[in-house]
C-alpha cells in the first residue's frame, strides 16, 4: 500500500493526466479505469476522480454511463475549426505581444528561437515541436488576455496530437522555422501588425497542411 504522504495530489494528478494526453501517451478512445490509473500514477482514486473531471471539462476525456471514462477523440472536422479559432486569437496575442514586450521578453523569445534553430538543423522534431510550442505560450502570455490564454490552453489540448502530424510534412519544418523567425522579429521591432500578420500566415500554413492530411 502507498504511503499518504508520496501519494500525488489532485493538482499534480491532472497535470500528469494532461501531459500524458497531450503527449500520447493516453491515446485517443483509450477507457480510463479509476483504479488502474490510481496505481500507475501513485495517487488516491478519490484525486485520480477529481482530475478526469477537470479533463472532462476542458474536453479531454469524456464519461459515458455505465462504461467510465476515456480519453476524447478530436474529430478532423473539429481539429480544423479549432485551428481556425487558434488562428484570430493568436493573431491578436501576437499584436498585443508586440504592444507589450520588454527588452527581458525579448530575450526570452530569442533564447527560444535560438534552441528551435538548433532542433531544426539536428532534425531532431519532437525537441523542436516543444520549443514551438513554448514560443507560441510566451507570445499568448506577453500579450497580457487572460481569456485568451484560457480558452487557447483548452483549445491547444485539444488538437496536440494533430501537431506533431503536421510537422512531420514533408518540407514543413523549413516554413515552420521561417515562420516563427519572422514572428519573433516583428514582436521584437514592436511591429504590431506585422506580428499579427506572420502568426495569421503561419496558423494559415498550418491549417492548410491539416486539410491536406485529410
Amino acid at each position: 500500500m502507498l504511503n499518504e504522504a508520496t501519494l500525488l495530489n489532485e493538482e499534480e494528478c491532472y497535470l500528469r493526466l494532461k501531459e500524458d494526453i497531450c503527449r500520447g501517451i493516453l491515446m485517443p478512445n483509450q477507457h480510463l479505469v479509476e483504479l488502474d490509473l490510481a496505481k500507475s500514477y501513485g495517487a488516491g482514486r478519490a484525486a485520480i476522480r477529481t482530475a478526469l473531471a477537470r479533463l472532462e471539462q476542458e474536453g479531454l476525456v469524456e464519461r459515458e454511463r455505465y462504461r467510465g471514462a476515456r480519453v476524447r477523440l478530436v474529430t478532423e472536422e473539429e481539429a480544423i475549426e479549432i485551428l481556425e479559432v487558434r488562428t484570430a486569437l493568436e493573431g491578436l496575442a501576437a499584436r498585443r505581444a508586440a504592444e507589450n514586450a520588454t527588452d527581458e521578453d525579448e530575450g526570452v523569445l530569442q533564447d527560444i528561437l535560438n534552441e528551435m534553430k538548433i532542433y531544426y538543423e539536428a532534425n531532431d522534431l519532437l525537441k523542436y515541436s516543444d520549443c514551438n510550442t513554448r514560443l507560441h505560450h510566451m507570445l499568448i502570455k506577453m500579450s497580457g488576455n487572460k481569456t485568451a490564454a484560457k480558452v487557447l490552453d483548452t483549445l491547444n489540448s485539444q488538437s496536440v496530437r494533430f501537431q506533431y502530424k503536421t510537422i512531420l510534412q514533408r518540407g514543413r519544418p523549413d516554413k515552420s522555422y521561417e515562420d516563427h523567425r519572422a514572428i519573433v522579429e516583428a514582436v521584437i521591432r514592436r511591429d504590431p501588425d506585422a506580428a499579427e500578420q506572420a502568426m495569421r500566415l503561419h496558423l494559415g500554413r498550418i491549417l492548410n497542411g491539416l486539410r491536406d492530411l485529410f
